[in-house]
């Protein structure tokens, strides 16, 4: 199975979401799966002993061309208030990060 595929996230879901829906919210990590900090997910895959390395090194460059891919898979299981909580930390960051972005090409041409 390839990162891409379909069925990569039902996967990943099967093995984290309960858990981590269970932990509560946790800002931290969305901030980190924003910024592409996927170390703990793909320790979490490798150690399963579900996933092959080369699935593993797969989902993890899935993960860095759509970081939220792996925020959809934990959350697939989530109530509605936790899924929205993060839907809004993740919006948050978004704006954050467009606005460090302008900010940043602002300055190069000052």
């Amino acid at each position: 199975m390839t990162a891409e595929s379909s069925g990569w996230g039902d996967y990943v879901t099967a093995a984290f979401s309960r858990d981590f829906v269970a932990e509560g919210f946790d800002y931290d990590t969305v901030e980190q799966i924003h910024r592409g900090v996927f170390d703990e997910w793909r320790v979490a895959l490798a150690r399963s002993g579900l996933f092959t390395n080369r699935a593993v090194a797969e989902a993890v460059r899935c993960w860095q061309n759509n970081p939220s891919s792996l925020l959809d898979a934990l959350l697939a299981d989530a109530d509605e208030m936790t899924d929205k909580r993060y839907r809004t930390a993740w919006n948050a960051l978004d704006r954050t990060a467009a606005h460090d972005g302008s900010v940043r090409a602002a300055a190069r041409y000052a």
